[in-house]
């Protein structure tokens, strides 16, 4: 197995470095549908802070009047209100929980469904540089902090921030002096955080790079499952994975290590002020200065102070992670698509097929040309097949054709329709491909040929599963057309996969063909059976095949030869075994020997 490079950039249209603060509002605007929601989260959240409030002056009250003066009606009905402020507490804890979870999944389910929808629109370009693990990790791990962000966390720095302020109040307006001994330590608390969640911020965002990498890894170990045990390379993948693990390991460490030694931190400050309120209020209580209810209740009230700091502890590096997920994924959603409508592109109409190459050139990314100065016509109805050696720039010509990617240089036309002009749906669903690496979806075989037309009729399906040759091995599956196929159609043989691909494609009813040398995993009998149904459905239709069978050649009306991305001949086969001395050595070594085990000629 080749080893994993690192997750990069896919395009240089992706924000690199946006500040915390907009990533965090930019968050928080997801929140938006749900404000009834969220509105209901933040007034609980002051309710039980108002209960905060209240609780310790009535245990207050309670001490003073009614166990200091023994009086028991008293005592009697503040416990009741105690307890019943208790129970409010409790409810109102329920509903802040459950209205701020149920919009963070909101939230939540919202991101999915546009990161996916982003995912699907983007073009090959950009899957072309980006690993599946990294697009993975962030649409599952990196949506669910986003969505604790937007949830818990936000109830809990809210709660964390008005319970401090509120508390605070309280303790200066019962005794100034011993509210400034715990006012003073909350500079240094507060400083201490800040600089914690600078340290922590970077930390994360390795972290996520790391996980990321380590779910690459282990996705594309179990996508070529079968190479490893062919190679036997069982020990060797599992020491690759062992090592991005291990560093994974290393980074969440040195991440615990610096949460470990924060957390103490903020707790020992916080306990200073604690200790000097045991001191200084109990020598004010000695000294008839301070009752001993107004001494309980100060103790509560600091013992409320110190929970927002440690839950700011707490909350703090969580909000640091999130921040640096949401930024992963705001760089997928900001992407911009290479290939995309223009703001002007108007559906094409129906087309009969004629294709024209102009002065074409192609270049992937910053590496050199791929195609130069391609030129040609096709003709509705006519095959054009596309001949040479390994990276002659066959495969990009028949990814331009339905704008997979756009040309560096020159332009293509549909029926005189400039494909950048026009919208990729209404160019597409004129266009049915047939790729020599045929993809197909765990599910059954039927939803597979109606993946390009939902809405297809069974008596439609069976049709161009009998003009594919396909009907009689489907009824032979257990479940006949709604067997499952299993992942990329693993239950099934190469030949079989390829002429279901071939049925998907006759189902839209294309009126220009691609075909990746559709018959190329197929035995010799079925070629011919498969090569006799795409002869009938190929008339009207102009097919473009990159052809490696002797057999494909003879029926093209035309042949492209091409040699370092250029078109360096043209024309039939007997015209071009008399004219390029490329394509004749091209006959003699790959085509001729088939001529051992001949395709009997299949054309109407």
């Amino acid at each position: 197995m080749c080893t994993i490079t690192r997750p990069r950039s896919a395009t240089s249209t992706e924000v690199s470095k946006p500040r915390t603060a907009g990533i965090l509002w930019r968050c928080y605007g997801y929140l938006r549908p749900y404000w009834h929601m969220t509105l209901g989260g933040y007034l609980a959240t002051l309710g039980i802070t108002g209960m905060n409030m209240i609780i310790p002056q009535l245990t207050r009250w309670i001490i003073d009047r009614g166990i200091g003066q023994q009086n028991l009606g008293a005592l009697t009905w503040s416990v009741f209100g105690l307890l019943g402020l208790t129970l409010l507490k409790g409810v109102l804890g329920f509903f802040q929980g459950r209205l701020s979870e149920v919009a963070s999944q909101n939230v939540a389910f919202d991101l999915r469904n546009e990161l996916q929808r982003k995912l699907t629109l983007l073009s090959f370009s950009y899957h072309d540089q980006t690993e599946t693990g990294e697009l993975l990790s962030r649409t599952i791990q990196d949506v669910d902090r986003v969505r604790f962000l937007t949830g818990r966390a936000i109830i809990r720095i809210l709660d964390s921030i008005v319970l401090a302020i509120g508390t605070a109040a309280m303790l200066l307006w019962m005794n100034p002096r011993l509210a400034a001994l715990v006012i003073a330590t909350m500079p240094l608390l507060v400083w201490r955080a800040i600089a914690f969640g600078r340290v922590f911020r970077p930390l994360s965002l390795a972290v996520q790079k790391q996980l990321a990498v380590l779910t690459t890894r282990i996705e594309q170990s179990l996508r070529g499952i079968r190479v490893v045990k062919a190679f036997a390379q069982e020990d060797a993948e599992i020491g690759r994975y062992d090592l991005e693990n291990e560093r994974w390991f290393n980074l969440t460490a040195q991440q615990v290590r610096l949460q470990s030694t924060s957390a103490p931190l903020l707790t020992f400050i916080a306990n200073l002020g604690a200790v000097a309120i045991l001191w200084y209020g109990g020598s004010l209580v000695i000294g008839g200065q301070l009752t001993l209810g107004e001494l309980v209740a100060f103790t509560m009230y600091l013992g409320q102070i110190v929970q927002p700091v440690r839950q700011l502890g707490q909350v703090i590096p969580a909000v640091a992670i999130a921040a640096v997920a949401a930024q992963r994924i705001f760089q997928v959603l900001d992407t911009v698509p290479d290939v995309r409508d223009a703001h002007d592109a108007a559906p094409l109409p129906a087309v009969t097929g004629r294709v024209h190459f102009e002065n074409v050139s192609f270049a992937y990314g910053q590496q050199r040309g791929v195609l130069q100065d391609v030129s040609f016509e096709a003709l509705p109805g006519q095959v054009i097949a596309l001949l040479g050696r390994t990276g002659s720039g066959k495969s990009t010509i028949i990814n331009l054709v339905p704008r997979f990617y756009d040309p560096t240089a020159g332009r293509i036309t549909v029926d005189g329709h400039d494909l950048r002009k026009v919208t990729l749906n209404s160019l597409r669903s004129q266009i049915g491909s047939v790729l020599q690496e045929t993809t197909l979806f765990a599910t059954t075989i039927r939803e597979n040929i109606a993946f390009g037309r939902a809405e297809a009729t069974m008596d439609e399906i069976i049709e161009v599963a009998q003009a594919a040759q396909a009907h009689d091995f489907i009824m032979q599956t257990p479940y006949g057309y709604e067997t499952y196929v299993g992942e990329k159609g693993m239950t099934l043989s190469g030949g079989q996969k390829q002429r279901i691909a071939i049925a998907r494609a006759l189902l839209t009813d294309p009126r220009i063909l691609i075909l990746d040398d559709a018959t190329s995993s197929v035995d010799t009998e079925t070629e011919r059976e498969i090569q006799l149904a795409l002869d009938r459905v190929m008339l009207g239709r102009t097919t473009f095949v990159i052809a490696h069978r002797l057999s494909t050649i003879r029926r093209a009306d035309l042949i492209l030869v091409l040699e370092q991305g250029r078109v360096v001949a043209r024309g039939t086969h007997e015209t071009l075994l008399k004219t390029s001395g490329l394509y004749a050595e091209i006959y003699r070594q790959q085509l001729k020997p088939q001529e051992k085990y001949p395709i009997p000629d299949t054309t109407p």
